[in-house]
């Protein structure tokens, strides 16, 4: 992809780096610098493989260097950043993980878009607010999902892991949403069969599933009803065995390609600015429209 660089502007050129380890599968850079095209900002993301003692030194820079808007963090630095930024908004505090930092006047601002992500990709279908979720996985994508829909009113959410991390991670919301949530392990399959029962959306944050481990699924698809959504966080392959078999029982089914796609949009936001519903919109269908064309190439 031709990256747009105005009218050959070098010296006014601003860049967003995501900085982790790897990042060279990342479908991030394609997907914002062809927003960015589009809506003919002089601007350019690129990739940085860096993780530990590197990693403070590299944000120390970008905070010093006047060409940098800010940057993004994947795994395994979106905790570890967390002590080299001056402020974070309240939901990424809690969290105590950024996966977007924006630099104004100077100033690092950590935020996390990862939830935003998932659960505005969810609200296509239905409304969080109110509803019982069921949701297999407490580590990255577990934690920025579940605070997020605590976040937006969710009646109560049932975290399941085969470990003690789906307590550590209740314990954690419920300080600061009013005891919603409920770990369960994934060993007490009576609970796991009985919660689910309750439950309007079953999410799948664990992995199960995706590139590289296929054969895998969260759950036994009996315990599954047709008045249920499934979403799996997972965008490769498109349509994971967990999704494959709810689908055939009736539930509707989202992958995870809308949640990276309004991660990525609301990072976008973030670092331009930009808040015209008409403008982001339009930006959105460019998003999107790179992110398939780039997934059926590989």
């Amino acid at each position: 992809m031709q990256l747009n660089i105005l009218n050959n502007d070098f010296y006014n050129l601003k860049f967003i780096s995501l900085l982790g380890n790897p990042v060279s599968h990342s479908l991030s850079p394609m997907m914002q610098n062809a927003a960015y095209k589009f809506l003919n900002l002089n601007l350019i993301y690129t990739l940085c493989e860096c993780s530990g003692e590197s990693l403070k030194h590299i944000v120390t820079g970008i905070k010093h260097m006047p060409n940098y808007i800010g940057f993004a963090l994947t795994t395994p630095n979106k905790i570890e950043v967390m002590q080299y930024l001056d402020e974070h908004d309240d939901l990424c505090l809690k969290l105590g993980s950024a996966n977007t930092v924006v630099k104004l006047e100077n100033k690092l601002i950590g935020y996390n878009t990862d939830g935003y992500g998932a659960v505005r990709s969810i609200k296509e279908f239905c409304d969080v607010s109110g509803k019982v979720i069921f949701a297999f996985g407490a580590g990255g994508a577990g934690r920025s999902v579940c605070f997020e829909l605590a976040n937006n009113n969710a009646k109560k959410i049932y975290i399941c892991s085969r470990s003690s991390s789906c307590e550590t991670l209740s314990n954690n919301i419920n300080k600061y949403f009013n005891n919603k949530c409920v770990p369960v392990n994934a060993a007490d399959k009576a609970n796991v069969k009985n919660f689910i029962a309750e439950a309007d959306i079953i999410l799948n944050l664990s992995g199960a599933g995706m590139a590289g481990r296929e054969t895998e699924t969260c759950v036994d698809a009996k315990f599954l009803n047709a008045e249920q959504i499934c979403f799996d966080a997972a965008y490769s392959p498109l349509k994971t065995r967990f999704l494959i078999e709810a689908e055939a029982r009736g539930c509707k089914i989202i992958n995870g390609l809308n949640m990276l796609l309004y991660q990525g949009v609301r990072q976008l936001e973030l670092w331009t600015g930009i808040s015209d519903i008409n403008i982001i919109n339009e930006a959105v269908e460019i998003m999107r429209s790179e992110l398939v064309k780039n997934l059926n190439h590989d």
